[in-house]
Parts: C-alpha cells; sequence; structure tokens
C-alpha cells in the first residue's frame, strides 16, 4: 500500500507532548538516584507486554505499518480507539522503544520490528502475545507456590501441564496458533540446515499443527511426513494440510509418545518437544526415537539454546522461567542436548546453528541399526 506523508492527511490533531528529537532515545541524563536503567526495564515489564497486545488487538501497528508516520488522532479515528487511552499507550510504546517518532512528527513502527507486528508477514507474533497475556500471565503467580513449597508438591494438585492449552478446543486453537508462528517462519531456515533431500519419511513427533512438516515438504517434493500427536490434534493438521495443498503426503498418527511407540521413519524430528519435559522424559522418548529410526537415519531436535554460560539469550532465559508453570521441562544448553543424544545411543551427533532463535541438533543412527 502506497504511503502517505504526514501532511497529506485530514483529521490531524494538533500536538499535545512536548517536541522532542525522536533520534535521541536517553533524553536528559538521569540523576545520580535514578533506577538503573535494566532494572526499571524489568519492573515496568508487565506493562509492556500489555501494551504491545493492546496495541496489535486494535490494529494500531498494522496502521502504522500500512501507512507511516501517524499522529495519535488519525490512529485513533482509523482505529476506533479512544484517544486518551491510546496517547498514552503511545507514549509508553516509545519509552519502551517500540515505536520511535511522537505526536508532532507522527509515531512509526522501526522497520526492524515491522515483521514481527505485522498480521500479513510470516514473522508476526500476535497470537503469541495473545497466549502470554490471557494463558501464561495468569499462571506465572504459581511461582510464588512454587518457591515455598517446590515444584513437585504444588504440581500435584493441578491438572497435567497441557490439560490447561488443551482444554477446549477454543484453547487447543490458540495455542496452536501461537505455536505455528513460533515455529513456521524458522522451520524454512532448519529444514535448509537439515538437508532432507535424501530423506523418505519424516515423523513429526509433538508435531501438532505441522509447521515443520510443512516446511519440510513444501522444501522437498519427494518427501512424505507423518505428525505423531494427540488424537484432537488432527483437524488441526488437516486445515494445514489443505491449506498448503500437501494430501497424502502430510498423514497424521494419534497416539500418546508417554504410552505408545512412535512411528517407524528416516527422520525423527521434536520440534519445540522436548524442552516441555525434564532429562528422563527426553531419555526415554530419545530411546524411543532411536528404536523407530531406521538404520542410517537421523533424530533432528529443534529448539532454543541456551549460551555454554546458561544465562543469555534474554528470550531463552524468560521463557526458561515460563515454561517452569506452564510445563514439566527446561531450555538447555546444545553439549546438554548432545548428551541426551549420545545416552540413547546416536551418533556423530552435531549442533546447527540458524540465525533466529531456534536451532538444531543431530544425532545419527548408525547404518548397521547397531
Amino acid at each position: 500500500m502506497e504511503q502517505r506523508t504526514l501532511d497529506d492527511r485530514s483529521g490531524g490533531d494538533a500536538p499535545r507532548t512536548p517536541p522532542s528529537d525522536p533520534g535521541d532515545a536517553t533524553g536528559p541524563p538521569r540523576g545520580d538516584g535514578a533506577m538503573p536503567e535494566p532494572l526499571e526495564r524489568a519492573v515496568f515489564g508487565i506493562h509492556a507486554t500489555h501494551a504491545v497486545h493492546l496495541a496489535d488487538r486494535h490494529g494500531v501497528f498494522a496502521f502504522l505499518i500500512a501507512h507511516g508516520a501517524s499522529r495519535t488522532g488519525n490512529i485513533a479515528a482509523a482505529t476506533g480507539t479512544d484517544e486518551e487511552t491510546l496517547r498514552r499507550l503511545l507514549i509508553a510504546l516509545q519509552a519502551f522503544g517500540v515505536l520511535t517518532g511522537d505526536d508532532r512528527d507522527g509515531y512509526r513502527v522501526p522497520a526492524e520490528s515491522a515483521p514481527y507486528l505485522d498480521p500479513d508477514s510470516p514473522r508476526y507474533t500476535g497470537a503469541f502475545l495473545q497466549h502470554l497475556v490471557t494463558s501464561t500471565s495468569g499462571r506465572l503467580p504459581q511461582l510464588a507456590a512454587y518457591a515455598a513449597r517446590g515444584k513437585a508438591r504444588v504440581d500435584a494438585d493441578l491438572p497435567a501441564p497441557f490439560d490447561a492449552m488443551y482444554a477446549d478446543e477454543g484453547s487447543t486453537a490458540t495455542f496452536l496458533r501461537a505455536m505455528w508462528q513460533l515455529s513456521f517462519d524458522v522451520s524454512d531456515e532448519l529444514v535448509a540446515l537439515a538437508g532432507l533431500g535424501a530423506a523418505r519419511h519424516l515423523v513429526d513427533v509433538g508435531g501438532a499443527n505441522g509447521p515443520f512438516s510443512v516446511s519440510a515438504l513444501l522444501r522437498t517434493p519427494a518427501l512424505r511426513a507423518t505428525v505423531f500427536d494427540l488424537p484432537h490434534v488432527a483437524p488441526h493438521l488437516a486445515r494445514s494440510r489443505d491449506a498448503y495443498g500437501l494430501g497424502e503426503r502430510l498423514r497424521f498418527a494419534p497416539g500418546d509418545f508417554f504410552r505408545d511407540e512412535l512411528p517407524e521413519g528416516d527422520q525423527l524430528a521434536f520440534g519445540y518437544v522436548l524442552s516441555d519435559w525434564d532429562d528422563d522424559t527426553c531419555a526415554a522418548l530419545l530411546r524411543k526415537a532411536r528404536r523407530a529410526c531406521a538404520p542410517g537415519g537421523r533424530v533432528l531436535v529443534m529448539d532454543r539454546l541456551f549460551d555454554d554460560d546458561g544465562h543469555r539469550p534474554l528470550a531463552t532465559a524468560v521463557m526458561n522461567l515460563s515454561m517452569h508453570v506452564e510445563t514439566r521441562g527446561r531450555h538447555r544448553t546444545a553439549g546438554e542436548y548432545l548428551g541426551l543424544l549420545r545416552d540413547a545411543g546416536f551418533t556423530d551427533c552435531e549442533v546447527r546453528r540458524s540465525s533466529r532463535e531456534k536451532h538444531l541438533v543431530i544425532g545419527h543412527s548408525a547404518p548397521d541399526g547397531g
């Protein structure tokens, strides 16, 4: 859509915030008694997540991406939002660095952030934001009980980890949309890193609505894939299969990987799965994968990875805390995954890093099946 300058639009309201230099992110010098900025951002971070979600929900980012620099009045009129509430929201988003500009020259979405805030982009994170606000934020207070009594004792009185996410059709759809947004775009790069040209049958363990399988099939014409997941995931995978015209190349195998053996294939994939479970469970799943993997085949583990010091990247560290209340797992370093693969009987294990937040750890099955 053609972008227009601020002067081309009618209905602009008079600025009500003091003029500022959009390039000056710091403003006046911080006094000696000011809260350190990293601590300040951590303390007020709860406002940032909700502000980004609210602006996304009301189409603020989509409008700015389509129309360029805009004042509060123009945005409010176009999105049907209350102007004073929107004004405060925009000020907060600018302070956090989510937006640039001001109400004199117009607010803008930085180019590097636009793909994540544009509903038409494959990197759009709107469903993940919704999951954080509507699900994760309501469960984080559980951390207080964990700190006082321990996770095992508290969880003994609670539903299993995925029961809440799969409680009904609506919550299942919301969760799977969030996982698709986190996985599908980066899967294209992971498929390239995996090198599936010689692969015949991909078994996507816990593959949900198929972000990795769909990407693999689109890039590898001779490949066929089977998603192995709980029965109620089937209609969601069917929608992905139909949307991408994959037909019989993408099949669904219902099952429970705790109780059932895994379908056989020459490539077994775990995408955002092993980080949901503790080391003992991961070891058991990888042993099942070893039994199901054809001689000379591979297991593909795709997940966030901690740096070797176990503290970075930031998103991995934060999600590791979130997963403490949402799952029974944790994020790991590359070395920890390599150890799990070797212990399960895989050889020639290696790490292939992507340019994004999700990476690939590979284990090989011996050609003789040994």
